[in-house]
């Protein structure tokens, strides 16, 4: 690690506390559509848990290196995230107004890794390559991740509209309750993208600071990460029009359907002409 915050904090402290964090924002998410107030408070308690290690690091910073965690821009990203976490705890605590916390600590998440990731680049060659490397393996995992709950998410629309038509024709009713009732293929396939969702909006995240860090060729006009973003924005519009519209079973199934389909596209097609994706 460097000089200033992060030195103070092993390796193995701060993707801890990524991870930590990371859980936390997939609740808030969680019960920001669903509302649970069980996912609520789990997630309350792992981010407390988070600001309790941000702080210990700035204590130990105050205390050994005897100087305010704000002497660059690297500390001052850890010190502003900080400050974030204390806010949305605050918020999350008074007020519940669910839509601010998500996204001031998706913001403060972002914050807190591009502090840790430019901390990096400051160390020795090969600890600032294994950290790169680990945050390009989290983008990576995460990606597919998300893109396997999707495909489960196909798999159970695809299914409920086979079921909806066999029992429209009144055909293959000897092999048509192996498929399990309409309601819950459709209740599946939604949480399966629910799930999904999250986990590349993280990933997502992840990448753009892997490409900033390591200094690769990245460009937001990239066609792998302008199809990325247009697969997280298709899959967020479904839950829009899901909750807000009400819109459930065939036409949703349908919207899914074609919702996988660009993402094969994106996946298979648009890499091969990306600069810096496979």
């Amino acid at each position: 690690m460097v000089r200033g915050i992060t030195m103070l904090a092993s390796k193995w402290l701060y993707e801890f506390m990524l991870f930590i964090f990371m859980f936390s924002i997939f609740g808030y998410f969680i019960d920001f559509i669903k509302h649970n107030p069980r996912v609520n408070k789990l997630s309350l308690y792992l981010l407390s848990f988070v600001w309790f290690i941000q702080t210990s690091i700035l204590l130990r910073q105050m205390i050994i290196e005897k100087s305010f965690p704000i002497i660059n821009l690297q500390d001052g990203l850890f010190f502003y995230s900080w400050i974030l976490v204390i806010i949305s705890l605050i918020v999350n605590y008074l007020f519940r107004v669910h839509f601010v916390v998500l996204f001031m600590n998706v913001f403060s998440f972002f914050i807190l890794l591009l502090s840790l990731s430019m901390n990096a680049t400051t160390v020795t060659q090969g600890q600032a390559s294994e950290f790169i490397h680990e945050i390009l393996i989290i983008h990576i995992t995460l990606a597919l991740l998300s893109y396997g709950f999707f495909t489960l998410s196909f798999i159970f629309a695809f299914m409920y509209l086979l079921q909806y038509y066999l029992l429209k024709q009144k055909k293959g009713l000897k092999f048509v309750w192996r498929f399990n009732d309409l309601e819950k293929l459709d209740t599946y396939s939604f949480y399966s993208i629910l799930i999904g969702v999250p986990l590349l909006s993280i990933g997502l995240l992840f990448g753009v600071v892997w490409a900033y860090v390591a200094e690769a060729t990245f460009y937001w006009t990239d066609i792998k990460t302008v199809g990325s973003l247009i697969v997280l924005s298709i899959y967020i519009l479904y839950l829009i029009v899901r909750l807000t519209k009400g819109y459930q079973g065939k036409p949703i199934s349908r919207f899914n359907c074609g919702a996988f389909l660009f993402l094969l596209i994106n996946f298979f097609l648009l890499g091969s002409f990306s600069d810096f994706h496979f």
